[in-house]
């Protein structure tokens, strides 16, 4: 269009005006989503002014720049990179004033900032909402002297409707998207909660953020305090992760600021702050997110960005929320790992000890002249307190003993490796079993454990006779089968370790061929099934009574089966131990 051809525009008569203003009012009060208003806005305002070029600058209050949000006629890249300074330009000048700007020529205006090289004539006119400067209305034209003194009148009257118009639609698409990101941060909370492997964890990390704040660069660095640095675990690029894993010192760099002020950094452009340590050429702005927990600072988060001033107030406020929340389950997932190698550790150190505990044991089928033997002991846990040894005192008689300590596991399992240790120390002496529990009870006395204390059987065999003593201090009353009928030996005595001056009576059994003998823990009787119900010693009785046919091994393989089957799954309360003799 050529400046010939410009047709006058016609005055507005009052009735016109108010018509305007009523349509205006109207159509900019029925929406709040903000790229529909701007195009009702752009529509309107060519409904009074004919413009050729439209544009809507809106302000950035930190950095006092505005930035074209809408335009009509503009090139789509001088939009994207389009910034004016408050004060510079037309534009700038009606933001600084809070005036309008009207330009009859814009070639003479040394202060013009040039979008397209047709342009002669401009029209600015500064949106104010409560006092504030929100942005700039700017109309061009190809001709000079086009935007009269009755544009710019009716374009201000315009301009405060469009003010609180824009406003609206900002705080609804504030609220909404603040909606959005709460309803990510809850989701990102339970997601963040639901990962104990550090890796793991830091690679969620970086892909939720990613729906929160488009970065281009994510790092996840970690403080190592023996080495006074920031370490990068994870390294996420366009949401690949990346090989770099750059360290940096305590106190440098801007992750270092973080970190010392346990603040939250938002530099708008690298090239201008001296702390930023030149790392990816293509970043040009950057936020870095100390991480606390307990008051200590044990990581940060690098938010990078190519562009200028990506990083807003509003991604600051997000990640003041978000970075306790990833903090703690930072340290959570710390925690899980040295709690899965504490455990490991443990359960090597564990599986050892029982590997000990069980060399500590004699052969489960020793050879003894006259009786076939056998003995199995299962512990509750790893280890357990059962315990059960075979002795010889000389050629001719034989030392059966079977005991339990009281508690289960390692400590158990340790006292109970004292007591072997001394009971076979007492060996060389011979004592008679009344004697040997005696002598046994004065020495765990001496070495006394607050809490622990041992019950045990002890039994000496002699082939010649057939004939068997054995003293017990506090073990279940062992259950001898013979032709048929079973019955408990009434063997009873105080445990030892627990009280001085105690006598142990000795009870004799003259045994005979085929006799079955069970000396066994109360963790056989005492097993329960889902019922709550004890397998008890007359179920134990009555399981010999009708098992003794068979070999010994037959038996005692047989009684922990059944004993399995009624506990139906259900993890053992004790430590199961059972020596079994067969009279040949």
């Amino acid at each position: 269009m050529t400046e010939e051809a410009r047709t006058p525009a016609r005055p507005l008569e009052l009735t016109e005006l108010l018509t305007l203003l009523l349509e205006v009012s109207e159509k900019l009060a029925s929406t709040l989503d903000l790229d529909e208003l701007m195009g009702r806005i752009a529509e309107t305002v060519k409904g009074a002014i004919d413009y050729e070029v439209f544009a809507i600058l809106l302000l950035h209050e930190k950095t006092q720049e505005l930035s074209v949000r809408f335009s009509v006629g503009h090139p789509r890249e001088l939009v994207h990179k389009l910034r004016i300074k408050v004060g510079e330009g037309i534009v700038g000048r009606a933001a600084q004033t809070r005036r309008s700007v009207r330009v009859a020529d814009v070639r003479e205006d040394p202060e013009y900032i040039q979008s397209l090289p047709a342009i002669r004539s401009e029209l600015a006119v500064p949106l104010i909402f409560k006092k504030r400067v929100i942005g700039v209305i700017d109309l061009e034209a190809p001709w000079p002297d086009f935007f009269t003194e009755q544009h710019q009148n009716l374009l201000e009257l315009l301009a405060g409707r469009i003010a609180i118009a824009l406003e609206n639609a900002r705080l609804y698409r504030r609220s909404q998207r603040q909606a959005r990101a709460l309803a990510v941060l809850n989701e990102i909370s339970r997601e963040l909660s639901s990962v104990l492997v550090l890796n793991e964890l830091l690679r969620k990390v970086g892909t939720l953020t990613k729906r929160l704040i488009d970065y281009h660069r994510l790092g996840i660095l970690l403080a190592d305090e023996h080495a006074q640095t920031f370490n990068t675990v994870i390294s996420i690029k366009q949401d690949e992760r990346t090989p770099e894993k750059p360290t940096v010192a305590f106190g440098h760099g801007i992750v270092g600021a973080a970190a010392a002020s346990r603040q939250i950094v938002v530099v708008p452009d690298v090239s201008q702050d001296p702390r930023y340590l030149p790392a990816n050429p293509e970043t040009r702005s950057e936020m870095v997110v100390p991480l606390i927990y307990h008051g200590q600072v044990i990581g940060v988060i690098d938010l990078e960005s190519p562009r200028l001033n990506y990083f807003t107030e509003e991604h600051a406020r997000i990640f003041s929320t978000l970075a306790p929340q990833i903090a703690i389950a930072i340290e959570n997932a710390r925690l899980y790992e040295r709690a899965v190698r504490s455990e490991a550790r443990m359960e090597r150190d564990l599986e050892r000890a029982r590997e000990i505990q069980i060399h500590l044991m004699p052969s489960t089928s020793p050879v003894i002249p006259g009786m076939e033997v056998r003995a199995r002991f299962q512990p509750a846990r790893e280890l357990g307190g059962d315990l059960y040894d075979f002795l010889t005192y000389g050629k001719d008689r034989y030392v059966l003993a079977i005991g339990d300590v009281s508690g289960k596991g390692a400590p158990a399992a340790l006292y109970g490796a004292m007591a072997i240790g001394t009971l076979r120390s007492l060996a060389p002496q011979r004592l008679i079993p009344g004697e040997m529990l005696k002598k046994l009870n004065v020495l765990l006395l001496e070495r006394k454990i607050e809490g622990h204390f041992i019950t045990l059987t002890y039994s000496i065999w002699e082939p010649k006779s057939k004939t068997l003593r054995l003293a017990n201090s506090g073990m279940p009353l062992p259950i001898l089968v013979r032709k048929g009928r079973g019955h408990v030996i009434r063997a009873e005595g105080v445990p030892l370790g627990l009280l001085e001056h105690t006598e142990y009576q000795e009870t004799v059994l003259t045994l005979e061929k085929g006799d079955v003998l069970a000396l066994f823990s109360d963790g056989l009787v005492e097993a329960t099934n889902p019922h709550q119900e004890e397998f008890g010693i007359r179920r134990l009785e009555n399981f010999f009574r009708e098992q003794a046919h068979k070999p010994a091994a037959k038996i005692i393989e047989t009684v922990f089966a059944d004993i399995a089957r009624f506990e139906d799954g259900r993890p053992r309360r004790d430590d199961q131990t059972l020596v079994l003799i067969k009279v040949r």
